[in-house]
């Protein structure tokens, strides 16, 4: 599709939801407002959820902000800027870690793995992790789930992140690809749509994925403060229906379908790049299919944070999960 005629369609989805929302807001719409850490199709559930009208058919409106980075999203939603932040659940177990008075409780799980991608200069068809011994490898942030994973999959495989490779953890988030695309680092950990569009200029190939071998884990989760969620039961049970009703949509849709459904949120990509990492996400299970948060990936979770020394100690689950939310949008959906 021609990308005038995609800003177009964008267009005129986004005066739909305007449309819908004064509608919404004619009959009593509550809003809330949702912080999200980046902008990414990693996160094509929630977009659903907004573009196919969810969100408004629970007389909901929902104001979305990108807070850009994990730090900022709980500092927003601390200090009541947000409503709802969309995270990873990692950052809920450190603000537990302080003493907090007010925690943060996760309620709506809307990934289940690791979303970054190990990316090499040339193809290697014949892989193995032991390859990476020697190498200068470009990571992600020190603390931040991408790189717990992603030095998780390394011990996993026999490598000591720190003495058996060069790591480097010093370059600022966004400027990861710039900095491989400008030769620093043998192999990178990227995110999509990079390392699709990587790929697809022959700067990169992508021939591991942490999301796979690290496993399930609560990756990205809707959380609130317990006070707020204490505060509006019934706005937090509608927000979860409308997520609920969006991961089952994501789920039996084909991918063309997804696409069309989130392009108008990722206007500066090309369609081909968005449905070849919404197949690549599909593919490998990486989109919740419900919004539970079970204990199993909780605990895997909570072994990654271990293994990378950031966990004080270990946290059970029911002191920051509530999954009331979550049970009772899976029974309202499969009641007749």
């Amino acid at each position: 599709m021609k990308r005038w005629a995609r800003r177009f369609i964008a267009w005129l989805g986004m005066v739909s939801l305007v449309v819908l929302a004064a509608c919404s807001s004619a009959q009593g719409s509550e809003t809330l407002r949702v912080g999200e850490v980046t902008r990414s199709i990693f996160y094509a559930p929630q977009y659903v959820a907004i573009s196919q009208g969810f969100f408004e058919e629970e007389g909901l409106t929902v104001e979305l902000t990108t807070t850009f980075g994990g730090d900022k999203t709980m500092t927003t939603l601390l200090s009541g800027g947000i409503d709802i932040a969309l995270v990873g659940s990692e950052t809920s177990i450190y603000v537990h870690q302080q003493g907090s008075d007010d925690p943060i409780i996760n309620f709506a799980q809307v990934t289940q793995t690791d979303g970054t991608f190990l990316v090499a200069r040339e193809p290697l068809p014949d892989f193995e992790w032991s390859q990476l011994k020697g190498t200068t490898f470009l990571g992600q942030r020190k603390g931040g789930m991408p790189q717990m994973a992603g030095e998780f999959t390394l011990k996993l495989h026999g490598i000591d992140p720190h003495n058996d490779l060069e790591l480097l953890q010093n370059v600022e988030f966004a400027n990861i690809p710039t900095a491989f695309a400008s030769g620093t680092g043998d192999f990178v950990q990227l995110f999509e749509p990079q390392a699709s569009v990587f790929e697809k200029e022959g700067r990169g190939h992508v021939i591991a994925s942490f999301g796979v071998e690290s496993g399930h884990l609560p990756y990205t989760v809707f959380m609130a403060k317990q006070s707020y969620i204490e505060k509006n039961e019934e706005l937090i049970q509608k927000f979860t229906n409308a997520v609920h009703r969006a991961q089952l949509w994501v789920e039996t849709q084909p991918v063309e379908e997804i696409t069309r459904a989130i392009a108008g949120f990722f206007d500066d990509t090309d369609e081909e790049i968005i449905a070849r990492v919404v197949e690549r996400y599909k593919e490998q299970g990486s989109f919740a299919t419900d919004p539970i948060i079970d204990a199993d990936e909780w605990n895997n979770l909570l072994d990654i944070m271990e293994a990378a020394g950031e966990l004080e100690e270990r946290v059970e689950p029911e002191a920051l999960i509530d999954n009331r939310f979550a049970e009772q949008a899976i029974s309202a959906l499969s009641s007749p």
